[in-house]
């Protein structure tokens, strides 16, 4: 069994960076499938390649000289290369590519370059083989992957060899350059260990995991160990820095572990999430990640039967869905309804809304409750955890935090309170205080 290995940006900014790679990789002989991204900022004030590139076809477009960017983003590999004592003749490539951009280049392809440059040096350091990802990667031209054309083809282009594939980009029906949208180098890493049915796939990163709560808000969050594919959507889905559903789902589909490693600190475990988790008897930690976000609106619909009248319900939806505004989340009584949306889909066109509901649905009142964020706490089974809803009230209220909206999720992976935007920073840390820091002590 193989393991693939992604690596980001920041994990390939420097010659510095490229030799910690090839050390992570030589500590583990099934480690024999390496997708890199374009080089990333070295420091605070640095560019990434890939925005480097987007700026020079920008230039380009508009007819501004874009020489001084292109020189820059040469340097950079010219001094990754020098760094890493590698021989790859650059030169060439790079005239190849100045002379496609100034002729009219398209953009998916320019801005691909940058992985793959950073993926020909990457080969020759490891002394592996190099597979282009547009020699396997197939969009039909709807801009979908094809799966079952890409993975017979990587299956065939990576047998019995050690091979590093440049992430981002694909290739359309035509041989035309396409590129998956920003963070696609985690896409190409999955759908490699997807296609390889990989004992792991293991994404390097600047981060030691995924945390259990926000570093902006909660100082020094731990880290969480073990999660399942189900509790990181619901983790996203409130607002957590995680991993774009498209790097997700393909090996979620197969199974397959995914691993979030740290390049700097090769050593720390990470996060490891898998299909289900077998817990311990006892285990307290039964809160396994604290998110939330700000930015929504709560319209309550009251009227007298409501839950008895057949398609009351499919009536306020309509309304919505034709103003192509999605739900939230929608707790519930005998008498009304609350549908909790981003503020951003309705401010403009809040009074319309409501006209149109007021028409449709003739209601007894409509209440809009304004600046709202939802926190929620998730975890396995929380269901089954007596008491575990009024320990969470209980602490938001002795903090005096205002709880304006409880639901629950049917699949038991977490409970939502929605509170108002001035308390959302206090309602994160008092759950992290008290379910788990607490734990820890």
């Amino acid at each position: 069994m193989s393991k693939v290995c992604k690596f980001g940006g920041s994990s390939l900014a420097s010659a510095a960076q490229f030799q910690k790679v090839k050390a992570i990789v030589q500590r583990d002989s099934e480690r024999t499938v390496v997708v890199v991204s374009a080089p990333g900022k070295r420091c605070s004030g640095d560019h990434k390649v890939t925005d480097l590139l987007y700026l020079c076809g920008a230039h380009v477009r508009y007819g501004v000289s874009s020489e001084e960017i292109f020189g820059l983003i040469a340097q950079r590999y010219e001094e990754i290369k020098a760094g890493c004592g590698l021989s790859l003749d650059l030169k060439p490539v790079f005239t190849d590519i100045h002379a496609r951009l100034m002729a009219g280049m398209e953009e998916d392809e320019l801005v691909s370059r940058g992985e793959y440059l950073c993926a020909r040096l990457m080969a020759e350091y490891l002394g592996f083989d190099f597979v282009d990802a547009a020699d396997w990667i197939t969009f039909t031209f709807d801009g979908q992957v094809d799966e079952a054309a890409s993975y017979a083809a990587l299956q065939q282009l990576a047998a019995g060899r050690r091979v590093v594939i440049p992430g981002f980009y694909g290739a359309m029906p035509d041989g035309r350059i396409r590129t998956f949208p920003r963070g696609g180098s985690d896409i190409t890493g999955a759908l490699a260990a997807a296609a390889l049915d990989a004992e792991v796939y293991e994404n390097w990163t600047d981060v030691s995991g995924i945390l259990m709560a926000d570093p902006r808000i909660v100082k020094d969050p731990a880290p969480i160990p073990q999660v399942t594919y189900d509790e990181l959507r619901e983790l996203s889905y409130v607002g957590a820095d995680v991993l774009h559903e498209g790097a997700v789902f393909p090996v979620r589909l197969k199974n397959i572990p995914l691993n979030i490693r740290n390049t700097n600190d090769p050593d720390h475990p990470g996060t490891l999430i898998l299909g289900d988790i077998q817990e311990e008897a006892g285990n307290g930690n039964f809160i396994t990640g604290i998110g939330g976000k700000k930015g929504f609106t709560v319209l309550t619909i009251h009227k007298t039967g409501l839950s008895s009248t057949p398609g009351s319900l499919l009536s306020i939806l309509e309304v919505l869905a034709k103003r192509k505004i999605s739900v939230s989340y929608m707790p519930s009584g005998i008498d009304s309804v609350s549908l909790v949306v981003a503020r951003s889909q309705v401010e403009k066109s809040l009074y319309q809304l409501l006209g149109e509901l007021q028409k449709q649905v003739k209601p007894d009142s409509i209440a809009v409750t304004e600046h709202i964020a939802v926190v929620a706490a998730v975890g396995r089974k929380m269901a089954f955890r007596p008491g575990i809803s009024g320990k969470i009230f209980a602490a938001l209220g002795e903090n005096g935090v205002n709880i304006r909206m409880i639901t629950q999720g049917p699949e038991e992976l977490n409970i939502i309170v929605g509170v108002e935007e001035k308390d959302f920073e206090t309602a994160i840390r008092v759950l992290y205080d008290g379910f788990v820091k607490e734990k820890q002590v």
